[in-house]
């Protein structure tokens, strides 16, 4: 159990509480939920420059990276197709990968076909189902992809002022306002009730928010003087009890009460704020293909990892569809900004490629 490791290692409640939301980023789970101590190691096991288990910022906000590895890709003769929806993988006559169909109609023929959607994608919506063994599509389906991420994006005209450490005169940026802020986690017994909130159909009362103010590292992203401040919060439950959908006025009063929980830390925060972006668990899945809004496309629980992820005997970045290979999140070693799923899969694609 987490807890057990923190107690072992830690004195101080707010600071066990503070590393275990590392352990239930992105997931349906409290810190009281077995299992939970394995995201919390598969946070902090990479390195940043030589730094072991430290993360940090992308100059020019995260869709740099993207644009890097592009960059990378079509140095080397690839061509990127954007905003081309993929219908189906075509199939040819003994049931192998041979290309796309893009929505239009259009086909893209190739050898071999990596996806990086999420398993729920690649074989429960590019593939007939009759392609496929049976007890592998239940277990897609089965897969746990419950999410309790809420993430809200927001501009505001000054940086947020906290009462345990104001802002200086000159209103530039201090050491804390580059680092990760975690809020409402003065005790893992907050981070479990609001877990309990969310498996009962209701948005946390006092989520657990995780703040970070990339302008202050990166001033190119705001106008001088603003900032952009990303709010990564939990717990919010894809369903909503009683029927309730995640409308318009669902969605602000979950905004609103965040915004009073960051008021609390920092008055005067709520005044500041000339605009925000709130993305639920459904937003999330209709704007970026994540299921149920699950940032690592399924649960990261120990029977979803390892030979289980997405399904035992196709833990290996083949699929039951010869010449197609899943290479994202879902796949082994699950997700986070690493690219190890990605880098394993191409690795045994290039293998079978010079088979064919």
């Amino acid at each position: 159990l987490l807890e057990q490791i923190l107690d072992h290692w830690f004195e101080s409640e707010p600071l066990k509480a503070t590393l275990a939301t590392d352990a239930v980023i992105g997931a349906m789970a409290s810190p009281h939920t077995p299992g939970s101590g394995y995201v919390l190691l598969h946070h902090v096991m990479g390195e940043l420059e030589g730094r072991r288990g430290a993360w940090g910022y992308v100059a020019g906000g995260m869709g740099a990276l993207s644009q890097a590895i592009a960059q990378a890709a079509t140095t080397r003769g690839a061509h990127i197709f954007t905003e081309k929806a993929v219908c189906h993988v075509l199939l040819g006559r003994d049931g192998e990968a041979q290309g796309v169909v893009l929505q239009d109609g259009t086909e893209v023929r190739s050898k071999l076909v990596l996806s990086n959607a999420s398993p729920q994608i690649t074989f429960l919506e590019l593939i007939p189902q009759e392609q496929l063994p049976k007890d592998f599509v239940q277990r897609i389906r089965q897969f746990d992809t419950r999410s309790p991420v809420t993430k809200i994006n927001v501009a505001v005209d000054r940086l947020p002022s906290f009462l345990a450490a104001p802002n200086a005169c000159d209103g530039q940026p201090l050491p804390h306002h580059q680092c990760s802020i975690h809020l409402n986690c003065e005790g893992t017994q907050l981070l479990h009730q609001a877990f309990t909130e969310a498996t009962h159909g209701h948005p946390s009362s006092r989520p657990m928010i995780e703040l970070c103010i990339p302008s202050a590292l990166d001033p190119g992203l705001a106008p001088p003087g603003c900032h952009v401040v990303s709010l990564f919060t939990q717990y919010t439950p894809s369903t909503l009890a009683d029927g309730q959908s995640w409308d318009e006025q669902a969605r602000n009063a979950y905004a609103d009460t965040v915004f009073d929980c960051i008021e609390d830390y920092a008055p005067g925060f709520k005044a500041s704020v000339i605009g925000r972006d709130i993305l639920t668990p459904p937003d999330l899945e209709r704007i970026f293909g994540l299921p149920s809004g699950n940032i690592f496309h399924g649960g990261m629980s120990l029977d979803q990892l390892y030979f289980a992820r997405p399904a035992p005997s196709y833990s290996g970045y083949r699929s039951p569809v010869p010449g197609l290979y899943l290479c994202g999140s879902g796949a082994h070693p699950g997700g986070g900004v690493m690219g190890a799923a990605g880098r394993n899969a191409v690795q045994v694609a290039i293998k079978d490629f010079r088979h064919l």
